[in-house]
């Protein structure tokens, strides 16, 4: 291989290296052409690409890609499946072990995930997980069921309460006793008739009007003013005719 095909294939490594979140590593020393293709397809289906790799040219792509936890994996003649954000990583594990069961050639080493290094062991574990759909199903549900409980334990005694109130009310009626609907009807807010300020205030102005002229009456059949005056009156004529 020439320098600059070298140089290509190191830049293709970091890119795919940068973008994967898992990578499963297995040695497929012994695999034949139309074996690696079958595992090829049934990684694609998990969303993985499988890609055998030379690990010096790989050592290089995971030191610029910073996937220095690769570097312990690569012992022997290695082929990586590059897993992006949206694949399945138990299918892709399940998809190697199936493999591996089945050659019995193919051996997993182990992978890296967010970082971290597992070991073939764990690998194998992961393929014996639910898929990711029904693991996401079972965790929400996990999640939905002491919810669930609870609100069915707040809302049952109201439940309970209203059935009750309801067979009694059903009983008395059956009975011939509508106590229980008149109660209900009688719980309801009656509207308070509008006071009528109009109406009784032009009364009181009625009344006072009437009132007024009688007072007046009363005053001008009071005789002590007149009687006071006539008697001066006929006291002064007395005198002149006196003095006549």
């Amino acid at each position: 291989m020439k320098r600059e095909q070298k140089h290509t294939v190191v830049e293709q490594l970091t890119e795919r290296l940068k973008a994967a979140e898992t990578l499963l590593v297995a040695d497929y020393r012994g695999l034949t052409m139309p074996q690696i293709d079958q595992l090829r397809t049934r990684l694609l289906e998990s969303g993985a690409k499988f890609t055998v790799v030379k690990n010096t040219l790989t050592r290089r792509a995971a030191e610029a890609a910073g996937a220095d936890a690769l570097l312990t994996l690569l012992d022997g003649p290695s082929a990586i499946a590059f897993l992006e954000a949206d694949g399945d990583m138990v299918a892709a594990a399940k998809a190697l072990a199936d493999s591996a069961r089945e050659t019995k050639v193919l051996a997993i080493r182990g992978g890296v995930m967010q970082g971290q290094v597992v070991s073939a062991e764990e690998v194998e574990s992961l393929a014996t997980l639910p898929p990711i759909d029904v693991l996401r199903g079972q965790v929400l549900g996990a999640i939905v069921a002491p919810l669930t409980s609870l609100l069915g334990l707040v809302t049952a005694p109201l439940q309970n309460l209203h059935g009750l109130i309801d067979a009694r009310i059903e009983q008395l009626e059956a009975q011939g006793d509508t106590s229980g609907a008149d109660a209900a009807a009688a719980a309801e807010p009656e509207a308070s008739p509008e006071p009528e300020v109009a109406a009784s205030g032009e009364d009181v102005t009625a009344e006072a009007a009437q009132a007024a002229p009688e007072e007046e009456s009363v005053s001008d059949e009071d005789p002590t003013q007149a009687d006071a005056e006539a008697s001066a009156a006929e006291e002064v004529q007395s005198t002149e005719n006196e003095e006549a």
